[in-house]
């Protein structure tokens, strides 16, 4: 409803500069000389409109983790999930030729729905939080193609049933490969639900709703994964 219907000056100052500096790192990190080239690799000539997603926010993370200066409007405060929660929406817009409204609608949605999830996982945890911001990203292409609530509701727990097992083992540049895997399976579970198609309540850590598969999650990260963050520790400092 808020990104329905908020007055788009009042979140203007705040996501333009999310359009202009995370899309300037992408395009620097597909043109300079950064981690695997994840990002180039997925931008083929003739890639589709859900690879670019993928290209240019693996990209943009690469870039990032890879020492590059240039600005990042993070969320929850992560750079990687700014990314992750903007870049694709932004593509996808584009290359759809939507309006700057609609844009702005859906980078609202996105955002926003990445900030609920990490009010359940905490600040810091061995859950990766781009994983939180890939599905958001996934949210909000059912939104902004008219979507209903139940398939916004399925969009997630179709990421979320899939994609929560993986880990956040330090800032690096395989996290642009990351937030690409989440956002794989974001932009299928998007697909599955706009067809109809979920995991039902029952289906592993899927729950009832969107809301209490989030919280599950949450607790998962928050809680469960306390001696996982002391094994990832662990391995890194032995290495």
């Amino acid at each position: 409803e808020y990104a329905d219907t908020v007055d788009l000056s009042d979140i203007r100052p705040i996501l333009e500069p999310q359009i202009r500096y995370n899309m300037a790192i992408a395009n620097e990190g597909l043109n300079g000389d950064y981690g695997l080239h994840y990002g180039a690799m997925l931008l083929q000539a003739d890639a589709t409109v859900y690879e670019k997603m993928e290209a240019y926010a693996a990209a943009a993370s690469e870039a990032r983790m890879s020492g590059c200066s240039m600005p990042v409007i993070i969320n929850s405060g992560s750079g990687n999930q700014g990314i992750a929660s903007s870049v694709p929406s932004i593509v996808y817009c584009r290359e759809k030729g939507y309006s700057e409204e609609r844009m702005l609608r859906m980078l609202a949605f996105a955002n926003l729905i990445t900030i609920y999830q990490k009010c359940f996982i905490g600040k810091l945890s061995a859950f990766c939080g781009a994983i939180s911001a890939t599905c958001a990203s996934g949210a909000a292409l059912t939104y902004i193609e008219g979507g209903t609530l139940a398939q916004i509701s399925n969009t997630i727990a179709n990421t979320l049933g899939v994609t929560s097992g993986v880990i956040c083992d330090g800032a690096k540049s395989s996290c642009g490969a990351k937030i690409a895997t989440g956002l794989h399976a974001a932009i299928i579970a998007h697909k599955l639900a706009m067809e109809g198609r979920s995991y039902r309540p029952g289906d592993g850590i899927v729950c009832r709703d969107a809301d209490t598969t989030i919280r599950g999650v949450g607790k998962i990260a928050k809680d469960g994964m306390l001696a996982t963050d002391n094994e990832i520790l662990s391995i890194m400092l032995a290495n």
